[in-house]
C-alpha cells in the first residue's frame, strides 16, 4: 500500500471518528398527537443529560394525588432555551402541557412549562 492511500485512509478515519453522533431513540411510547395540561407541585428534579426529569405532584378530582414522571430535553437545549438548573426547584408550582404515556401511567414527555414566576417555554 502507498504512503498516499495510508494518509487518506488515516484522514477518512479521523473525520469519520470526529463527527458527532446525532442518533436518538424514538418518542414512540408517547401519544404525540394528543396533550395534557396539568399544575402540581414538584418533588424531584434530575438535570441530567441525555435528558431532564422532573417529578410533579398532582391533586386529583378526588382529593387524592398521582406522581407523575415528565421527561424534558437534554441540558444543552434547555440552555439554550434559556431554562437553567435553578429555573424549577423541589416545592415549585408549575403547570406543564406534555404528551401522556400510551400505556396509561402518569407520565408525559414535555412540550411547555410555566413556573411560578412566569417562566414559560418549550421543555423539550
Amino acid at each position: 500500500m502507498s504512503l498516499k492511500r495510508i494518509y487518506a485512509a488515516a484522514l477518512v478515519a479521523a473525520l469519520v471518528w470526529a463527527l458527532p453522533v446525532t442518533a436518538h431513540h424514538s418518542h414512540g411510547n408517547y401519544d404525540l398527537k394528543s396533550y395534557l395540561e396539568m399544575e402540581g407541585t414538584v418533588r424531584e428534579v434530575h438535570w441530567i443529560n441525555p435528558h431532564t426529569w422532573i417529578y410533579m405532584e398532582v391533586e386529583n378530582d378526588d382529593g387524592s394525588s398521582t406522581l407523575w414522571t415528565l421527561e424534558g430535553g437534554g441540558i444543552i437545549a434547555l440552555t439554550r432555551r434559556g431554562w437553567t438548573q435553578d429555573s424549577v426547584q423541589v416545592g415549585d408550582t408549575i403547570n406543564v402541557r406534555c404528551h401522556p404515556l400510551r400505556g396509561g401511567t402518569p407520565s408525559c414527555l414535555f412540550g411547555y412549562l410555566r413556573t411560578a414566576d412566569g417562566q414559560e417555554g418549550e421543555y423539550d
